[in-house]
């Protein structure tokens, strides 16, 4: 456990950079979980995550001779922009190297920051091995973004904030390398020992999951997930140690859960969170917890840099799982009437038709036909059924596609 007076010291050296953010008390989360659910809105952070904590604190700690030289880091976005950040808060050099798949939104951020950005590597490990074989080259410092204890420390002083609003039985942390659950869950354990602080891992990237039920570094093969923020493929040891000494459990979610999580807080708190930060909300939402309900459970949102196609995708996919959204096609006689025909119908049980595509020339009709492809606005799975029904009593054969 890492000793309380060094996340005070933290805090104290990060009070004027960071925002402190909200703690703020869920109501629909509330009402449909049974627990009283509070968000901590790291998302609303500067930089939009709450990494500016770890790698401010961090850099702050460097001899001036060390932070002349300038720093290097490698990240999947937020880590990046809060190394970036600090950089240019003191002064020097920094450089970022990305995953080659990292958000365009995360590139450009990171950039606009003074950073010099290089891409390399399918995810953050291999990122990672290049931008350490960068530092010794060009002799800078290297921040790394979840195994080192000054990084930790700056993520722990969330904690701090949140023990001072709420007294909380629960806190949700998100999991990738384990920094920013390393460092809550050590400072909890210090000043609030009672407190049981559960860890969410997305399936896709689930090593620490597996290390932590094994008690022993199991690491991937590869990673794929919605949750670029916590895409980590190797578990480090140190990280591990002190998950399994202060950490009570770690539960996974998979990418649908996490996506029904972004478009959750989107529509009903307002909120824009990426996928890392919201697995702690989908947690909630597919009850991956086991704990007595009216327990105050806080959840870290810890971060809202998600790219404008991923959410995009989430919407379109979020609205077709609630029933929102119908798509189908369908042959018609291609003659005067026949789509009036179709539209009429549909009219007449309310369905919003937002898209309609007509072709008469594929190869795969017969002729005198056209394939009409529609995509509708509906009110639920009810009115979808009537609208199944209207058409095949109508004599049309409709093909439903995602």
């Amino acid at each position: 456990m890492i000793d309380l007076e060094r996340f005070k010291a933290a805090r104290a050296r990060v009070k004027n950079i960071v925002v402190k953010t909200e703690l703020s008390f869920a109501p629909k989360l509330s009402e449909i979980s049974g627990y009283n659910v509070y968000l901590k809105k790291e998302n609303l952070q500067k930089t939009g995550a709450y990494k500016l904590r770890g790698a401010f604190n961090r850099i702050a700690e460097l001899s001036d001779a060390k932070r002349s030289l300038g720093v290097i880091s490698a990240s999947a976005g937020n880590h990046a922009q809060g190394v970036a950040y600090s950089a240019k808060h003191f002064g020097i050099r920094s450089v970022i190297v990305m995953p080659e798949a990292t958000p365009l939104l995360k590139v450009v951020s990171t950039k606009s920051l003074g950073a010099e950005v290089i891409l390399a590597g399918e995810n953050y490990d291999e990122a990672y091995r290049y931008a350490k074989e960068l530092s010794k080259i060009e002799k800078l410092e290297y921040i790394h973004p979840f195994a080192d204890d000054d990084v930790i420390i700056g993520q722990g002083t969330i904690a701090l904030e949140m023990i001072e609003e709420e007294s909380l039985d629960y806190v949700l942390v998100p999991v990738g390398g384990g920094g920013l659950i390393s460092g809550i869950s050590s400072a909890y354990k210090n000043i609030s020992p009672n407190t049981k602080i559960i860890g969410v891992v997305a399936q896709g990237a689930c090593a620490m999951y597996h290390s932590f039920k094994s008690k022993k570094v199991c690491n991937s093969k590869y990673v794929k997930t919605i949750a670029d923020g916590i895409a980590v493929r190797d578990v480090n040891e140190k990280n591990l140690n002190l998950i399994l000494e202060c950490v009570d459990d770690i539960v996974m979610v998979d990418d649908e859960e996490i996506a029904n999580a972004v478009l959750f807080l989107l529509e009903k708190q307002k909120l824009v969170v990426e996928g890392a930060g919201a697995v702690g909300v989908a947690a909630i939402l597919h009850e991956k917890i086991n704990i007595p309900k009216n327990k105050n459970v806080g959840i870290i949102l810890s971060g809202g840099n998600i790219d404008v196609t991923m959410l995009s995708l989430i919407i379109e996919k979020g609205l077709i799982k609630s029933y929102r959204k119908m798509q189908f096609k369908t042959i018609l006689i291609d003659k005067p009437g026949s789509l009036q025909r179709l539209t009429d119908i549909l009219c007449k049980v309310g369905a919003n038709i937002i898209k309609v595509d007509y072709n008469r020339i594929s190869t795969t009709l017969d002729y005198g036909d056209a394939i009409i492809s529609m995509a509708l606005e509906t009110k639920g799975l009810e009115h979808q059924n009537e609208i199944r029904n209207k058409l095949s009593e109508a004599g049309y054969k409709i093909d439903e596609f995602y």
